[in-house]
């Protein structure tokens, strides 16, 4: 089946936001370098320990990130946000406040008009997520 991913840019910081991410939510988080890739010899010394490609998995949760940023630089925006749909109270919970941590709880958690816990915040690194729980579907 076709599935989508969210894939996310840093700047020189993907390590941090993606270890952080796993302290969050968990699961096995693998990097590689630009200096551990057939790039190397390609790519500026001082890029060498930039992150090419990192990988979050928790069973079906997959994050990847990059610290491969075009010439015209990173450029941060609101159009997309990572939406997590938590499998219990407690979990939706945990991951609100840990993602939260130095960041903006924009929306803290409440029932929502369609009867599901839900909230949103803004991380310490910029990115927004979304969190739901539909406490009818469990």
């Amino acid at each position: 089946m076709t599935q989508i991913n969210s894939y996310l840019t840093f700047n020189g910081n993907c390590r941090e936001a993606m270890t952080f991410y796993k302290n969050c939510l968990g699961g096995e988080l693998n990097f590689q370098t630009v200096g551990e890739s057939p790039l190397a010899d390609k790519m500026p010394a001082h890029m060498k320990d930039c992150i090419l490609h990192a990988t979050l998995t928790n069973g079906a949760l997959v994050i990847m990130a990059s610290d491969m940023v075009g010439e015209k630089g990173l450029v941060k925006g609101t159009a997309v946000s990572l939406m997590l749909n938590c499998s219990s109270e407690d979990e939706i919970n945990n991951f609100y406040a840990k993602l939260a941590d130095g960041g903006a709880a924009t929306h803290p958690l409440e029932i929502s008009f369609w009867g599901a816990l839900f909230g949103d915040l803004t991380d310490k690194f910029g990115n927004q997520w979304l969190l739901h729980f539909d406490k009818n579907k469990n």
